[in-house]
């Protein structure tokens, strides 16, 4: 009887899965790509190559689904993945299809059960724990950090302006890796100050690591990939970045008991606000392993996001000294002539430099696809239901450059449009979209825009040496490194405005 049982068990799964696989067949035909796939390897023999070449398959794969309706599908292996670039039916995914898709386990390795990759059951209760944290009224505090780290920074890069062509990366991810440090972990990093941060350079190594296998399907299997060198070269990294930050938890839970017994304040003229983790010891029942995952969340989203979203920036406005004329005015309409320190109540009044910033974030994304996982049948708005199953690829570089929310410019360069209302919410999310939306994308703004006001209220950025007017017309070269980068790694040249 057992035996009777568990073969029509069998039989059963195996006509389950043979209907589930057909209706995701019958989806993929009713959005066909323009792209070969080939047998076994389906569209993935397209990711090979440099960081470089698979971000150009991002780009044209964007492209062609734009020409297709904001839809098409693709094979990774056996599995089918939906590319949108249309804010309608990203909206309807982004608010129905919460899992994270399988690929993004392999972040898993890194932040755990962190939010940005964990089960909606995990998911859900933490964030309501976390979102307190990032009200505008301690977003706010957090201004006076954000202008003390950008003043180190201006005082560093002085080295590099009038000498030619230098990489800006290097000044701006010191600076973000610092102002994140104190304002998530309650620590100075002084990143800026020293030549040796084994963090970061662990974190820049985790990351190359994570995108080359994420675009690699036959490293997926952890059997295989526990074998190689790389596998341990991201170990070593993990175990690094885990151990600085669960030593930080450590002291900091001590530091905070020890107030509590003394009942001592700190003296009011060096007060610095309290850091996240500090506020979250405070507020929630989170255990160190819990914190720790968080904490190196936020850490790692907001050092990466905000350097590139600010490099980015440099480099777009040391290719149009019109625009950057127009920001210089603004900040001297905001801040006058005097030194001081760009304050939470002068954020609101640059208007156009957000729109600088906003339309950066538009056409270079610091996280150009996200994914997910269709776990329920899913109706879209133009009447097609992606079953479950599938994966999909919201391609949000593709998306951003939509010319029929975004016009025939679309590829061009242009703030201005970010001064009117945009036809729909959804058409531009640089930091994703609806209820698992980076809650960090208020505090990255404030941060780049407090930084870019500090630079460029005492520089001007000129393009790099050499380069000519047909080059700085051409887009910039990007590549895929979980965050986009551009190749060249944000040269530019800077001269002082006295």
């Amino acid at each position: 009887m057992f035996w009777l049982l568990l073969i029509v068990a069998c039989l059963v799964w195996v006509v389950y899965n043979k209907l589930e696989n057909r209706k995701i067949v019958e989806l993929s035909r009713k959005l066909p790509g323009d792209l070969t796939s080939w047998p076994i390897l389906g569209h993935a023999y397209m990711l090979r190559g440099s960081d470089e070449d698979q971000m150009k398959v991002f780009q044209k794969s964007g492209r062609l689904t734009i020409n297709r309706g904001g839809l098409a599908s693709y094979w990774v292996a056996n599995r089918l993945y939906i590319m949108v670039a249309d804010p309608l039916a990203a909206e309807v995914i982004l608010k129905n299809c919460l899992d994270k898709d399988h690929v993004m386990k392999f972040l898993q390795f890194l932040v755990g059960n962190g939010s940005i990759y964990a089960p909606v059951s995990i998911w859900r209760p933490r964030r309501k724990l976390i979102a307190p944290t990032f009200s505008m009224k301690n977003l706010n505090r957090f201004v006076e950090v954000f202008a003390r780290q950008s003043a180190v920074m201006v005082d560093q890069i002085e080295s590099s302006a009038g000498r030619g062509t230098f990489s800006v990366w290097r000044f701006l991810t010191t600076y973000t890796f610092d102002a994140v440090g104190e304002t998530t972990l309650g620590v100075q990093m002084r990143a800026q100050l020293g030549p040796n941060q084994a963090f970061l350079d662990a974190l820049e190594e985790f990351m190359q690591l994570l995108a080359t296998r994420m675009v690699q399907p036959w490293l997926y299997a952890d059997c295989v990939y526990s074998l190689l060198p790389q596998y341990r070269r991201a170990d070593k990294c993990r175990r690094l970045m885990y151990e600085f930050v669960e030593q930080v938890i450590k002291t900091k839970r001590m530091e905070m008991e020890q107030r509590a017994k003394t009942n001592s304040r700190q003296n009011p003229e060096v007060f610095s606000p309290q850091s996240f983790l500090e506020m979250l010891l405070e507020s929630t029942q989170l255990t160190d392993h819990e914190l720790a995952e968080e904490a190196l969340v936020t850490t790692v989203a907001g050092t990466d996001t905000s350097a590139v979203a600010a490099s980015f920036t440099v480099l777009m406005l040391s290719r149009h000294p019109e625009v950057q004329a127009r920001v210089y005015e603004e900040l001297c309409e905001v801040l006058g002539d005097s030194n001081r320190d760009v304050t939470a109540e002068d954020l609101p009044r640059l208007k156009y430099l957000e729109a600088v910033i906003k339309e950066t974030l538009r056409l270079y994304p610091p996280v150009p696809i996200i994914v997910r996982s269709v776990e329920q049948d899913t109706d879209l708005p133009s009447g097609l239901t992606l079953v479950k199953g599938v994966g999909v690829v919201i391609n949000i570089w593709a998306t951003h450059r939509n010319p029929r929310y975004w016009g025939s410019d679309a590829d061009l360069f242009r703030p201005e449009r970010f001064l009117e209302p945009l036809m729909h919410p959804a058409q531009f999310m640089p930091f994703s979209y609806g209820l698992r939306n980076c809650l960090g994308y208020q505090y990255a703004m404030m941060s780049i825009k407090t930084v870019l006001a500090s630079l460029f209220r005492k520089y001007r950025a000129l393009p790099p040496e050499g380069a000519d007017q047909t080059t700085l017309k051409k887009p910039l070269r990007v590549k895929f490194d979980i965050m986009m980068k551009d190749v060249h790694k944000f040269q530019i040249q800077l001269e002082s405005r006295f």
